[in-house]
């Protein structure tokens, strides 16, 4: 009997394991193309576990199933998880001389947190263009001045959190309207097309919020995408050439938007599944750094000036990466597991409330920020 029930706990085990670390429940199968539906397949194998004798077409469903699964571990085989600590240095705590797969530290690069001289002058230009407007974008003493989200799952609980905080602060500015544009599942590749659905979703919350288009005039982008694989120039150029996208899309319907605030993830060391986990969460800060220094050297397809505008002054904004348990040297962030969801991957309540009141910090004392955010 014990035996048995041995047996039968061992089955449970690998059913529950066997198709765990896929990035969504749809996938590949590497020599057919293939579509597979990781959920059926799971089904099946249960069904096989149980005891019942498989179709051939349910045989020939789960080996390929199989195949299509083991292509995606040998593609994310970079992937760590159930990690309460991996021994990276956040991005602003690094120095000139520290190297990370050959990219040196600050924010900015070269060891600085802050902008360039030239930049930061073009960032306090864009700061006095900031001004209360009405539904036509002209400038109006009653106006609103709109402050939106753009990305994904953990981009919307944390914004909209941190709209809670900034709403109930009676330091923010009073023509400041915060809106939480950002969505489930819509990282940067669902943006990439300016008729995409997250745009006409991001309309309708603007409407609800009797916020027109003209009078947003800062965002805040929280660079990702789902599933990433390989190494950092592979799926680091691959979220630059999304998150540039998405930018531009954002400057030509948001006409007065003067400011876009980017930031990449929070730690995924404790990720139970290929979603986001590290070193990819990590790295998603340098095609952050990628896209600024860009615009700092005066790249046409971010300019901000001029004849062809086509981005609105990028900045960093809250980085809010910490290495798990590690607390971070400048102001002791650190990640507990509490801090995750049971996925590991998306912030719990506690996260939330952690990543929104980094975020209140940061706009209300950032040298630029406070400058439109308070009274």
């Amino acid at each position: 009997m014990k035996s048995n029930m041995l047996n039968l706990g061992c089955v449970m085990i690998i059913v529950t394991t066997l198709f765990a670390q896929v990035p969504t429940d749809k996938g590949t199968n590497p020599k057919s193309g293939e579509s597979i539906d990781f959920n059926k397949a799971r089904s099946i194998f249960q069904k096989q576990s149980n005891g019942v004798k498989l179709t051939q077409e349910e045989a020939d469903y789960l080996e390929r199933a199989k195949a299509a699964r083991k292509s995606g571990q040998q593609k994310n085989s970079r992937m760590i998880g159930g990690k309460d600590k991996i021994g990276l240095k956040p991005l602003n705590e690094m120095t000139e001389e520290d190297q990370y797969l050959g990219q040196d530290g600050g924010l900015y690069g070269n060891g600085k947190n802050t902008p360039p001289n030239a930049h930061h002058n073009s960032a306090m230009a864009a700061i006095s263009r900031l001004k209360p407007r009405n539904n036509s974008g002209d400038p109006d003493e009653k106006g609103t001045i709109g402050f939106v989200s753009i990305s994904m799952s953990n981009a919307t609980q944390e914004f909209s959190m941190f709209k809670q905080f900034a709403d109930a602060d009676p330091s923010k500015s009073k023509f400041l309207k915060i809106i939480d544009c950002a969505q489930g599942g819509q990282a940067m590749a669902e943006w990439v097309d300016p008729k995409a659905k997250p745009w006409e979703e991001a309309g309708k919350r603007l409407s609800a919020a009797g916020v027109s288009p003209n009078q947003v005039q800062v965002a805040w982008i929280k660079l990702a995408n789902k599933g990433p694989n390989g190494d950092l120039k592979e799926h680091g150029e691959k979220l630059e050439k999304d998150a540039l996208a998405v930018i531009q899309n954002a400057k030509a319907k948001f006409p007065n938007l003067q400011l876009a605030y980017l930031s990449s993830r929070i730690y995924g060391g404790y990720s139970t599944g290929a979603l986001n986990p590290e070193p990819y969460a990590y790295e998603s800060a340098f095609p952050v750094r990628w896209l600024i220094q860009r615009q700092i050297k005066g790249e046409e397809s971010l300019s901000f000036e001029g004849t062809k505008v086509r981005a609105p002054v990028l900045l960093w904004g809250p980085y809010l990466w910490a290495d798990g348990v590690n607390p971070r040297q400048s102001d002791k962030l650190a990640y507990n597991r509490e801090d995750l969801a049971s996925d590991g991957t998306h912030p719990s309540q506690a996260g939330r409330q952690k990543v929104a009141n980094v975020m209140l910090e940061f706009f209300k004392n950032d040298p630029l920020a406070k400058s439109w955010f308070l009274k």
